[in-house]
């Protein structure tokens, strides 16, 4: 399957989509797309065979793959999010990973494992959730925290726990049912665990310490980065529910029992909610390529600077939920239907709004 133009990708996305929720999982003619176009390898370097591209080019393209598919959009969001990490590896350890063209990161933010140091390398035990791709990755990372042999913590100079993270292949770990909730439904954000695992020294990595690559905006902060690229997703799932919203409600069945004042009302809520919304977005934007401008032109970020662009995120993921949450009345039976579009965007987004990064708006 050659995709030779970016409206033939649209066209394969939207016609799959419902059939990956029926999967649970991303319908192969989703993957192989993905592949294609390299979506789970955004951050990943040249040197490793990636796309190496930058922040500011990515989360537009995130926005749009979750306007098309929230699931598609979240998996791309997480994987290639995990893919990050390429920038902190073991060269060696990169090359080997990166060379497979179906190479997939999944993985967990939580610390869920345990890791004690042997003479070759760690002895990793433990259970992560909420792993998305976790049905197609091939790589798996899992924060641990050290202990000596006899369950001791090791600890800092600071006195605080010692954290590392690790690469898992998929062949090391068990994969766990684990996601049985009503949105993102085709990410297969499973958990997974790992058992007396023998893992080398080499597939250790500490993130925005030591970077293995030179590409501009690599060390773009991570909270930020992490913020920004989940709020985005919102963003593409509320444009969705705004087009469809339109196009439901004056097509309604019953619409001609309106009064026409009624009909003015809903005119004017759903100005309202999408100018709302677009002018929130843009301030995200402004806010963020601010960042990004300080960042290439002065090699650092006023904390100021990176105070808005949380503050600007988690603005636009409550404002993209609380408009959805406004036009869905007059949206009609349709909206409730499970198997329907505009049922799985609302079922989407509420889901991606639980995400603790973006629970509080400031």
């Amino acid at each position: 399957m050659e995709i030779n133009k970016e409206n033939a990708w649209h066209k394969i996305v939207s016609e799959f989509a419902p059939i990956s929720e029926q999967y649970g999982k991303l319908h192969p003619e989703i993957l192989e797309l993905a592949y294609q176009q390299e979506w789970f390898k955004l951050y990943v370097p040249k040197v490793y065979g990636g796309p190496a591209r930058i922040l500011p080019e990515i989360l537009r393209l995130l926005e749009e793959l979750a306007y098309l598919d929230g699931s598609l959009g979240w998996t791309v969001t997480l994987c290639s999010g995990a893919g990050w990490f390429a920038g902190f590896l073991d060269p060696a350890l990169a090359k080997e990973v990166f060379a497979n063209r179906e190479v997939c990161f999944a993985g967990s933010g939580a610390v869920g494992g345990t890791a004690f140091k042997t003479e070759n390398g760690y002895v990793v035990n433990g259970h992560w959730n909420y792993a998305s791709g976790a049905l197609h990755a091939t790589i798996f990372t899992a924060n641990c925290n050290l202990q000596n042999e006899d369950g001791s913590p090791i600890l800092s100079e600071e006195g605080e726990q010692v954290i590392k993270s690790f690469i898992l292949f998929k062949d090391e770990i068990t994969i766990l049912p684990g996601w049985s909730y009503f949105g993102l439904i085709a990410t297969g954000s499973h958990a997974f665990e790992a058992k007396d695992l023998q893992v080398p020294l080499n597939r250790t990595f500490q993130i925005n310490k030591d970077i293995k690559v030179d590409i501009p905006g690599f060390d773009y902060p991570f909270l930020q980065l992490a913020e920004t690229t989940l709020t985005v997703n919102s963003a593409g799932m509320a444009k969705h529910f705004l087009q469809l919203t339109e196009e439901l409600f004056y097509g309604r069945t019953g619409i001609k029992r309106y009064k026409e004042s009624q009909l003015l009302y809903f005119d004017s809520e759903f100005k309202r909610c999408k100018t709302e919304f677009e002018q929130t977005r843009n301030e995200f934007y402004e806010a963020f390529d601010l960042s990004w401008i300080s960042l290439m032109n002065k090699k650092s970020i006023d904390e100021n600077l990176l105070k808005n662009v949380s503050l600007a995120s988690r603005k636009l993921a409550h404002t993209s939920r609380r408009i959805t949450d406004t036009l869905y009345p007059y949206c009609g039976l349709e909206a409730a239907k499970k198997e329907s579009e505009i049922n799985r965007v609302w079922r989407d987004i509420h889901t991606a709004s639980q995400h603790s990064l973006l629970t509080f708006e400031d």
